[in-house]
């Protein structure tokens, strides 16, 4: 397992796209490497935006011959989104609620 917490934060005036690219570019180097030292490894993505860095570097592994479902998404933002939305629903405090989240990470699910 390797985790991958990479990229540099929104800015202001930054869109997503501008987002993008910037992560995406510092997350290929890394998956590049990690292709090359240890293709076998599950690599778990901290980048955002996580719903299209992680496609990417799918592809990437694809394009080299390898699994690109190897490549996964970590996000814990949509679990605390969930765990308040449940919590604010059912009346109990969200501290207290624990929602697995699977899933993407786009508009639709946010």
């Amino acid at each position: 397992l390797v985790l991958v917490p990479a990229g540099v934060p929104r800015k202001p005036g930054m869109t997503r796209d501008d987002l993008f690219k910037t992560n995406a570019g510092i997350a290929k180097g890394i998956v590049e490497a990690c292709a090359k030292f240890c293709p076998e490894a599950v690599l778990g993505m901290i980048v955002n935006p996580v719903n299209s860095v992680v496609p990417a570097m799918a592809e990437l592994y694809k394009k080299k011959g390898l699994d690109p479902m190897k490549i996964v998404g970590i996000t814990t933002l949509d679990v605390v989104r969930a765990n308040k939305f449940v919590g604010e629903s059912t009346g109990k405090n969200p501290n207290y609620v624990n929602v697995p989240v699977v899933g993407g990470h786009a508009g639709t699910t946010i």
